[in-house]
């Protein structure tokens, strides 16, 4: 990512494409294309997305033959975090406390699974 610039983010079309570049490494277009579940976006779409990507110094490319094959230069951790701490603050009214009470009133989260979280805590203290 280039120095100074602020880190937004991303939208669903780009989150796609950031995680196929850091879990596959670097691809080309047609090869991220082909991890598009039907019904696939037009190539022209997948392309667009990658350059406006490269203009915002998340991606970059090397050149392989008429071809260029991209990869992240932004860090998944720092995506993770600032997109954690955005849904916290705009859904959750900034407190953590709230996400938890709500993943465990929707049932997305067991007693066995706080139980293991308590204990990573305890740990840690």
């Amino acid at each position: 990512m280039k120095a100074g610039r602020k880190q937004n983010l991303l939208t669903e079309k780009e989150a796609f494409i950031m995680n196929a570049l850091w879990d596959k490494g670097p691809l080309f277009v047609r090869e991220i294309l082909a991890l598009y579940p039907d019904p696939q976006p037009h190539f022209n779409t997948v392309a667009t997305t990658v350059r406006i990507l490269e203009t915002k110094g998340y991606v970059s490319h090397e050149e392989i033959g008429p071809s260029h094959r991209f990869f992240a230069t932004a860090r998944k951790e720092d995506f993770r975090e600032k997109t954690l701490a955005s849904v916290i603050k705009n859904y959750f009214g900034n407190s953590y406390k709230n996400i938890v009470s709500a993943l465990a009133e929707e049932e997305k989260i067991s007693a066995d699974d706080l139980r293991e979280i308590l204990e990573m805590i305890e740990k840690k203290q």
